[in-house]
């Protein structure tokens, strides 16, 4: 059928709540040829700014959204296809292009929550769950994040997995106490979350703290773990930025916070109002900044890192990835070679320390890739 060489574009849903984008600017011309993995347009959101990749190869042939207007999810905002499709197809395709109705989306909302909470041991965890396959994901975010920091990720992975992503004891609306502010009482967490949520075994995908978090429960419980996938992890060396965390934990106004955020990005632009004023709203709750304190003496003590699990992890026989954004400022490069040749490491350029945010679809790639191997 001549519509299977016709190709529709549209405005992305990236992560549990996002409902609408803003088009803010076209990287590519109507005309040009485009292949997967282009960047083709930025899109803003009420979280964060971020790049539209392409999922298909062709033509663009037709560019509808306007930049500067705002668009509600699925809705058709670009046309790729091949060069000698007529004109008179692409506009045909256009005019009966029919995007999901509002109740769909309703009822999408329904079968699947965007949040859910579950009671555990140390307190009461909020989470999201994507996805039906075999697999199961766990995504554990850093220092200061929530379970929203992989909102480019959590669905892409779980077109072929369960995928769970977890507020951290402390962190986003997850209780605000911790019996043990340590990387240990952190993953005595995190296994207490999948007690559950009935996770007997899971791939752990770990971010920055996360990835400490990941690495000690799999030298604690390692039949618990089918897989290990660290981005930019804490726990491979002694170096960390001590200014990041100490400003990050003293800031109280918006003025003395976006500096210190902006060192998570290799493109600065991409700190949103929005993402500013959330963090100020979660630091003022009563308990995260007391947690948050106890942590970074803890763990990041005068700046640098207190636990060391390199030598530790590469003992085991858990399959291990390791991804860095090469431009990180959080925490040097240079630890992704730590595990020598017990891990595939893959160092992503033009991206920072936030690299499944920025470079989302080749770390998306690569988590993929390396669930799949074990699933």
């Amino acid at each position: 059928m001549l519509n299977e060489r016709i190709k529709p574009i549209v405005m992305p849903k990236w992560g549990l709540s996002m409902s609408e984008g803003k088009v803010t600017g076209w990287l590519k011309e109507p005309g040009s040829p485009i292949s997967i993995g282009d960047e083709l347009l930025e899109v803003e959101t009420d979280k964060i700014t971020n790049v539209v990749e392409a999922g298909e190869s062709g033509i663009l042939r037709r560019v509808l959204g306007e930049p500067g207007n705002i668009y509600p999810v699925k809705t058709l905002i670009a046309v790729v296809a091949d060069p000698d499709v007529p004109e008179d197809d692409i506009d045909a395709f256009i005019a009966s292009y029919a995007a999901p109705s509002g109740d769909e989306d309703e009822e999408d909302e329904d079968a699947a929550p965007r949040y859910l909470f579950t009671e555990t041991a140390v307190g009461t965890i909020r989470y999201a769950r994507r996805g039906e396959g075999a697999a199961r994901v766990l995504l554990i975010h850093g220092f200061g994040g929530d379970l929203d920091n992989w909102l480019f990720n959590i669905d892409a992975l779980a077109e072929n997995a369960t995928v769970y992503a977890l507020d951290l004891p402390g962190h986003g609306q997850s209780t605000k106490s911790l019996p043990e502010a340590s990387l240990k009482g952190l993953a005595a967490a995190t296994r207490a979350f999948m007690e559950a949520v009935s996770i007997d075994k899971a791939h752990l995908v770990g971010h920055s703290m996360g990835g400490a978090v990941a690495m000690t429960l799999a030298l604690e419980a390692p039949d618990s773990v089918a897989s290990l996938s660290l981005i930019c992890p804490a726990g491979l060396g002694q170096e960390i930025n001590g200014n990041y965390i100490d400003g990050f934990v003293s800031a109280a106004s918006r003025r003395e916070l976006k500096p210190v955020v902006e060192n998570l990005f290799a493109d600065p632009g991409l700190v949103s109002r929005q993402m500013i004023d959330d963090l100020l709203k979660y630091k003022r709750l009563d308990g995260v900044n007391d947690t948050l304190r106890a942590l970074a003496s803890a763990m990041f003590d005068d700046g640098t890192q207190q636990d060391v699990l390199a030598g530790s992890i590469k003992d085991t026989d858990i399959p291990r990835l390791v991804v860095w954004g090469e431009l990180d400022r959080v925490i040097p490069v240079a630890h992704a070679s730590a595990l020598d040749s017990a891990a595939r490491v893959e160092v992503i350029p033009n991206a920072g320390h936030m690299v499944q945010m920025e470079a989302s679809g080749k770390v998306n790639a690569l988590l993929k890739e390396q669930i799949g191997r074990k699933a």
